[in-house]
């Protein structure tokens, strides 16, 4: 079931609870958060241009964390996010930019090319399981659907089933199927 799909079905739910005058308890946004949906770790597909890109990138001391292209109508936006396991500076992404231009013009050739390179930002928003081994070290807050609460710490190890945060009240292991969302959260390192 899609995420919209579970939306609509709560949204319907509550619509015939309060029709009906079986709603007593109040209804908050968070009480939306699809107890099916969590973080998961996708593998990374073959892709030519990420191929290409990839070792240009490492080769200046940096990871791509996420690398998105869209095309529409000849023209070609590429967004790539880099890494370097401290702070990414706006000399960083502009080194990353000017390296990997040359191969994006090579990939898109003809089309109108945009190229945007950023830092993943101190509070950025963890989208896939497979970023987290990028943040070792660093400060992470997972929302758990098992405790519907946040739990926070130093991201201490990642794997493909999930990770393992040293917190306030040790170790925790969790799995990416009761993390509904993270982040990374600078505040507690």
């Amino acid at each position: 079931m899609t995420y919209f799909s579970h939306l609509c079905t709560v949204v319907l739910d509550i619509v015939d609870s309060v029709k009906k005058g079986s709603f007593e308890r109040p209804f908050f946004i968070a009480a939306l958060i699809d107890k099916g949906r969590a973080v998961r770790y996708t593998p990374r597909e073959a892709d030519p241009v990420y191929d290409s890109i990839d070792p240009v990138i490492r080769g200046l001391g940096m990871v791509l964390v996420e690398f998105t292209v869209s095309r529409h109508k000849g023209s070609a936006q590429v967004r790539a996010v880099v890494y370097n396991g401290g702070a990414v500076g706006v000399d960083d992404c502009s080194k990353a930019h000017h390296a990997i231009l040359p191969r994006l013009e090579l990939a898109f050739p003809g089309e109108d090319l945009y190229v945007e390179v950023s830092s993943p930002g101190i509070d950025r928003l963890i989208k896939d399981g497979a970023e987290f081994g990028h943040y070792l070290g660093r400060g992470v807050r997972c929302y758990r659907t098992d405790i519907s609460g946040w739990t926070s710490g130093i991201l201490q190890a990642a794997d493909t089933e999930g990770v393992t945060l040293n917190g306030k009240d040790g170790m925790v292991v969790l799995p990416f199927s009761i993390i509904a969302k993270a982040k990374l959260d600078h505040s507690i390192e």
